[in-house]
């Protein structure tokens, strides 16, 4: 079984060498045997993960289908910890289960071999009269707190839920090991989520949080967990614009790879020989689609934000108006196409300055511009200071 010890040692070093920490969210055997392959650093066995591999949303660990705790207690020590000795398993735990004692199930939980603990099912992501009542009921999240809090105390790892910064400060005095922004349900595939916040916005929200939570303990590990973060590129601009440390995936890792390839492989078999040709849903999926014009703008801009960029032309490329594609890419990624690529821009260059391997002149270059006096201009605009003052301040600090 992990240590809290030696789990913090290898996050921590995983830090140390500029690398991502990746959570990966687990309800069978399988999803979580090929997380571990695929390099998950923690793996939460969470009921929604249970649910997801049935065929339901996540949410239905919300509902009345059967008990979270003992449903994780089943999966754990059946399908998940007696195959991995590699990588730590946490318990989703349900703290306001009024069926158990709280300081006792949790030695259960670290007896039957899982390494800590994280909050989920939870409360903070109900919200309106239904929270009421259940607090009218005696279900509230101190409860969360409480447990987090029991598990440190046991010197268990802790995964802490939280959707506010009021939340995360409770959660750090428990002594959480971690915290992770819980964004909401996943966007894409055929059950992800409906509504969701803008990437710009889950940017905004990651850094006003981030913050506190380095001002009030400086070690805490920062993570966010999907809502509208379902691609690499979406986390390398949450990287960039905040102290975000991590990323944790659900439907990310198992409900939306497994959909795209179930789907397809039953379809290659269906319509060999004339696969494209006869398969409607190839017709539909190979169309663009409105959120499909935010995906193509942002991995365009990746590619090619060297280069001179212009929505219009990019407009032109996909065939459709410029006025359009700007107030699409607006509705789904939460600013503008010149906002996101500004800042794009200027993240790159903060990470040139930062290694201090070329001059404020040749960052400005290597980020597409080729007007010193303007890039000056949008970098002191988006970070608070001049290129110059920027490099001098990250010098000082190594």
């Amino acid at each position: 079984m992990f240590t809290r010890k030696n789990i913090l040692t290898a996050l921590n070093k995983q830090k140390n060498n500029h690398h991502h920490i990746i959570g990966a969210v687990v309800g069978t055997g399988i999803t979580a045997k090929y997380a571990a392959m695929g390099g998950a650093d923690l793996l939460l066995a969470l009921s929604a993960g249970k649910y997801r591999s049935m065929g339901q949303g996540s949410y239905a660990s919300y509902y009345c289908y059967g008990n979270s705790n003992d449903l994780i207690m089943e999966i754990g020590s059946r399908e998940i910890l007696p195959m991995l000795k590699t990588v730590p398993v946490l318990f989703g735990l349900f703290a306001s289960d009024p069926f158990i004692n709280l300081t006792e199930y949790i030695k259960k939980i670290k007896r039957t071999g899982f390494s800590g603990i994280v909050n989920y099912p939870t409360l903070s992501l109900i919200d309106g009269k239904f929270r009421e009542a259940l607090e009218e009921d005696g279900n509230t999240f101190k409860q969360e707190i409480e447990a987090i809090s029991l598990a440190h105390k046991m010197d268990m790892f802790t995964l802490a839920f939280v959707i506010n910064t009021h939340q995360a400060q409770q959660m750090l005095l428990a002594g959480a090991d971690i915290i992770c922004l819980h964004l909401g349900l996943t966007k894409g595939g055929f059950l992800g989520a409906k509504k969701y916040i803008s990437i710009d916005e889950a940017r905004k929200i990651s850094g006003t949080i981030f913050k506190v939570c380095t001002a009030l303990n400086p070690d805490v590990i920062k993570m966010i967990y999907a809502g509208p973060a379902n691609t690499p590129l979406d986390m390398e601009y949450i990287y960039q614009s905040t102290e975000c440390q991590g990323y944790i995936g659900g439907s990310t890792f198992d409900r939306i790879p497994t959909e795209k390839a179930i789907l397809k492989t039953i379809q290659s078999f269906k319509y060999y020989n004339d696969f494209e040709k006869k398969k409607p849903a190839a017709k539909i999926h190979n169309n663009w689609n409105n959120k499909d014009y935010a995906d193509f703008i942002k991995y365009y801009i990746k590619e090619h934000y060297i280069e001179e960029i212009h929505l219009s032309s990019l407009a032109s490329a996909i065939h459709v108006s410029k006025n359009y594609l700007s107030i699409r890419f607006k509705k789904e990624v939460g600013c503008s196409f010149s906002q996101y690529l500004v800042r794009f821009r200027v993240n790159k260059a903060k990470d040139l300055l930062r290694h201090g391997c070329v001059s404020c002149k040749e960052a400005a270059v290597n980020v597409g511009y080729t007007d010193y006096v303007q890039f000056s201009k949008m970098f002191k605009k988006y970070t608070g200071f001049t290129p110059s003052a920027f490099a001098k301040d990250t010098a000082i600090n190594k």
